[in-house]
């Protein structure tokens, strides 16, 4: 692990290429970041699990020995596990793309990739992370601020999310996607602009990462799925939050 920066957020970064891993342990670590590199997918898997709060972010390479990238996600998931996952492939499918996004990453860069542009993607996810290193926040709101529409209850301060009284897991991607939307009723909100709010960057053509996880929002706080009565599609367009949410202050 790198310690010339003390306190620095730990990047876990895994590839199977001994080339690609030292470019990115010199990325990150210019950038400020301690790091962690591996190359096999079961030790890296194993390595999150045992101490899941040391690691800010993994960056994950899809094809990884014993371990593909795709099952560390799901499983990560699985067990609760919201560390900021961002895939690192070969595979440019949108099949592909969209599998890694549905089972858990927060975002995905296709190789060959620019070291400057995964960087920042990674300053990104790590921005939407609760009291995390590099959290600027996007919106102002007053400590214990709660958004309320319907039986959704969205609490700014403690990051927690409750559905008809009942706790829901976030991740942090999801977190600031359903606040966006949230502080935003009634608004008509494109592809490109919730990657640029959200995501903290634009990206033509790349809005399936905004579709696949409106999908799991929906998952999580709909009645039902198939007729959405928050997370309303606007054909052609994008998407908008119905049902104006109250803020309540403790």
């Amino acid at each position: 692990m790198n310690t010339l920066w003390p306190g620095a957020p730990t990047a876990l970064l895994v590839d199977d290429e001994e080339a690609i891993v030292r470019l990115l342990e010199f990325s990150f670590q210019k950038s400020g970041f301690a790091t962690e590199c591996l190359q096999d997918g079961l030790q890296a898997y194993q390595r999150i699990v045992e101490n899941p709060t040391s690691v800010a972010l993994v960056v994950l390479d899809v094809m990884l020995p014993n371990l593909d990238g795709f099952e560390i996600c799901r499983r990560l998931r699985h067990q609760g596990i919201t560390v900021p996952i961002l895939l690192l492939t070969a595979r440019d499918d949108e099949i592909d793309r969209v599998l890694g996004l549905e089972l858990g990453a927060d975002d995905y860069v296709t190789k060959p990739f620019s070291p400057r542009e995964l960087v920042a993607r990674a300053k990104a996810l790590l921005r939407r992370v609760p009291n995390g290193p590099m959290q600027q926040p996007t919106w102002s709101s007053d400590d214990g601020n709660i958004l309320r529409a319907g039986h959704v209850e969205l609490d700014v301060q403690g990051h927690e999310l409750r559905v008809g009284g009942r706790f829901v897991e976030l991740t942090p991607t999801e977190f600031s996607l359903l606040r966006y939307f949230m502080e935003h009723p009634g608004v008509v909100l494109t592809r490109d602009m919730l990657l640029d709010q959200v995501w903290g960057y634009t990206v033509s053509g790349d809005t399936r990462v905004v579709d696949v996880h409106v999908s799991h929002l929906r998952d999580k706080i709909e009645p039902s799925v198939k007729k959405p009565t928050y997370i309303r599609t606007v054909r052609g367009i994008g998407y908008k939050f119905v049902g104006p949410p109250q803020q309540v202050v403790r």
